[in-house]
């Protein structure tokens, strides 16, 4: 099985870095993967976004012109990207920031306050870790246990200080999403 997933917003929300964080706990959970970031010339501000392909078997290719997954970090990345989304697949989207509202039928979307979910686990700047624990929770491509490993593995020494809020932070992602479904259910 193989899962696509575009991470998008600007520079600065961390784009890059939750789909490296994805590429890396599906490495260390012995899967095929690949990640391609994409960002404008701007070091913050600009566009960015990256892709991030998990298999159980070898990646024929990384480019990925319908992905599976989708996370819209900003209003323009939700509306480049939404009418992109396979049928069947998924959008998230950081209701703190995103104000449009999806039509769409065919998939599922999950909006969640990743911003005001962040800033409940100490800094606005763990969004998108908040962000990557809704995906799980909704979609499992990875355990919340080896993503927590991977932040424990491979966040940068300069920001290991943080490690315990990004935990938290992830938790927090995916309880939204779990009582959100307890919630309709």
């Amino acid at each position: 099985m193989e899962t696509s997933i575009i991470i998008a917003g600007f520079g600065g929300q961390g784009v890059l870095f939750a789909g490296q964080l994805l590429a890396y706990g599906a490495m260390d959970d012995g899967r095929f993967v690949t990640w391609i970031p994409s960002y404008g010339p701007e070091m913050r501000g600009g566009t960015a976004n990256c892709t991030v392909i998990i298999g159980d078997e070898p990646i024929g290719a990384p480019i990925v012109t319908r992905p599976d997954v989708a996370l819209a970090l900003n209003q323009p990345s939700f509306e480049k990207y939404e009418p992109l989304v396979k049928s069947s697949g998924l959008l998230v989207v950081n209701e703190s920031l995103v104000t449009a509202v999806s039509d769409r039928d065919d998939i599922d979307i999950i909006c969640i306050p990743a911003n005001e979910l962040a800033e409940e686990s100490g800094s606005v700047k763990m969004m998108n870790v908040v962000m990557l624990g809704a995906l799980l929770a909704k979609r499992p491509v990875l355990s919340l246990g080896v993503l927590e490993q991977a932040l424990h593995n491979h966040l940068p020494s300069s920001k290991q200080h943080m490690l315990a809020q990004n935990v938290v932070a992830m938790q927090k992602g995916a309880r939204h999403v779990d009582d959100s479904v307890a919630m309709t259910a």
